[in-house]
């Protein structure tokens, strides 16, 4: 266990924090400033939110000796991705009331409101509590929104496991009550004896994930989890789940000790058992993780540090009962399903939302739209993970109607759109992230629209390729599980990584380093004219760079550093 008399100064935050609390309210209140302190930023994770400024304003600020212009981003948890009519509406008027007009889809199937001001921010969390959703433990160190499949061409088994993802994300939410004293004006509960039951006064070393997939899709991309379930599904009922842990993307340029990994298949246990594997995983690294370095602090490093074998013997005895052997899968693609798709007694329409952002622009009122369909919609929406929506549960008597407004608008589902576009994604990055090196969101659209053109020569347009992008590092939109992956350097530069798998369970290499667009493109064209002449049949575009040694097959983290050709197949 972690060394106390060297621990990282977030521990110490932590435990004098009352239970979260810190000074938030009293910040909250504080006019001089439209930011809070340093430390109760950190404490604010927890509660969904994180302080950011518009970079792209910050340098005139400070020329005009103004303070950034703070302003803060609130992600709504929502087990599975599964929002009513009503709550869709609720987030598209907060947006509008005082956002930036737009709702973020993200890659962990939650809402994010960007741009709104301290003043605001508790009026904001209110109404996202009345409408039954909540922000806390979107971000912090604790277990965040838990991940389900929301396919829909799996409907029975949908259900339950949306069920297990909504019975996880309860159980191991914090039990503090400072969430509803700052932000529902409920009276401070004095008590000396408060606690956390699972995750103690100090929370976990740092931010935990969890997911479940239901084969064959893998859209959750499974083995990017803290902990997975990957549901055993027989005569279209969920059986149980084997277990998969220690998967996680976030590393640290230039740190070689950081890295992206994949999960590991533990074993399997029934689906009553669940909760009870869920909680036992969590309490070990809250007990095992590293608490001196936070770039060193997630559940895929201290399952590398102690080793699988050890983490199973703990489970079990945690548990008093051992894991079964683990039963057979098989996943086919981590991508979305577009169009209507009809359920057992419904219809599900999955839309193309580029990047996740849902906004109003001249030529698409995309929100607008959405909006509409809100108004008249009886089923449900589901976010993916891969920041699409899924207009949900639409009877029969009801689709010619949504139909008719997805005709007005002219939403789509993207059939029009490349391979490439429709297995895209990136994260926010600029100009509100603070940690973003380089574009994301706001540059991979015409990046593509340039790759188009090469895969176009090629014969390749309709081709389906997984493309990522983050602008920094932490890995948001998973771009290590990406055929062609980037990561921002710096401005207008990129490490550019090749060969993760089609069906997320593979990692990529670093191919170049820090390079821009004409570089990038020059390499891809050249590699898409060698992969239209030499692909095997069916051979997705990862494993072709694969096998013609490109890059290697990365299947550890602990590769994931080396230089093409040294990895020990």
């Amino acid at each position: 266990m972690t060394d106390k008399k060297k621990l990282d100064p977030m521990e110490a935050i932590k435990a004098n924090s009352e239970f979260l609390r810190g000074t938030i309210q009293e910040g909250l209140q504080d006019p001089i400033t439209a930011s809070i302190s340093e430390e109760d930023t950190k404490l604010l994770k927890f509660h969904g939110s994180y302080q950011q400024d518009d970079r792209d304003i910050r340098d005139e600020r400070r020329k005009q000796k103004l303070e950034p212009a703070y302003q803060f981003m609130l992600r709504v948890a929502i087990p599975g991705g599964v929002a009513t009519p009503n709550q869709w509406l609720a987030v598209d008027e907060l947006s509008q009331k005082y956002g930036d007009d737009t709702i973020k889809l993200t890659t962990r199937q939650a809402f994010q409101l960007h741009g709104i001001l301290k003043w605001n921010l508790k009026d904001t969390i209110k109404t996202i509590n009345d409408q039954l959703m909540t922000t806390i433990a979107a971000c912090g160190d604790v277990n965040r929104n838990v991940m389900c499949n929301p396919n829909p061409y799996q409907s029975d088994v949908h259900q339950e496991i949306q069920d297990w993802a909504q019975n996880i994300s309860d159980h191991l939410s914090p039990k503090t009550g400072a969430y509803h004293e700052i932000w529902l004006d409920n009276e401070k509960i004095v008590d000396t004896k408060e606690e956390e039951p699972i995750y103690g006064p100090t929370y976990l070393p740092r931010k935990f994930k969890i997911g479940i997939a239901a084969p064959p899709s893998n859209d959750v991309d499974i083995f990017s989890q803290d902990l997975g379930f990957i549901a055993i599904i027989e005569e279209n009922e969920v059986k149980g789940f084997n277990v998969v842990v220690g998967g996680g993307m976030g590393s640290t340029h230039g740190n070689t000790n950081t890295y992206p990994q994949l999960g590991r298949i533990a074993g399997y246990c029934a689906k009553e058992d669940v909760i009870d594997v869920a909680e036992k995983v969590v309490t070990i690294q809250r007990d095992y993780g590293n608490r001196s370095d936070r770039k060193n602090a997630r559940f895929k490093y201290t399952i590398d540090r102690y080793g699988l074998d050890w983490f199973k013997e703990e489970l079990n005895k945690r548990l008093g009962w051992e894991l079964e052997e683990e039963k057979d899968y098989h996943f086919d693609h981590n991508g979305d399903r577009y169009g209507w798709v009809k359920g057992k007694n419904r219809w599900h329409f999955t839309l193309f939302v580029q990047n996740g952002r849902v906004k109003d622009t001249e030529d698409y009122q995309l929100m607008t739209g959405l909006r509409e369909i809100a108004k008249i919609h009886t089923g449900d929406f589901r976010l993916t993970p891969n920041q699409n929506l899924i207009i949900a549960n639409v009877s029969a008597q009801k689709k010619k109607k949504v139909q008719a407004i997805i005709d007005e608008y002219g939403l789509t589902e993207g059939k029009h759109y490349s391979g490439l576009r429709r297995n895209s994604m990136a994260c926010v990055a600029m100009p509100t992230c603070a940690l973003a090196m380089a574009e994301s969101e706001r540059y991979l659209p015409s990046l593509i629209d340039k790759i188009e053109d090469a895969l176009a020569e090629e014969g390749l347009r309709d081709q389906e390729i997984v493309i990522r992008m983050t602008g920094c590092p932490n890995g948001c939109a998973r771009p290590a599980l990406a055929e062609i992956g980037f990561i921002g350097k710096a401005p207008g530069k990129y490490n550019f990584y090749l060969g993760g798998s089609f069906v997320g369970d593979r990692l990529n290499q670093l191919y170049r380093e820090n390079i821009g667009e004409d570089e990038i493109l020059s390499i891809l064209k050249d590699i898409f004219k060698h992969y239209a002449k030499e692909r095997q049949e069916n051979e997705y575009f990862g494993d072709f760079v694969v096998r013609k040694g490109y890059v290697d097959a990365v299947y550890s983290g602990l590769d994931f550093h080396k230089e093409p050709g040294s990895v020990t197949k």
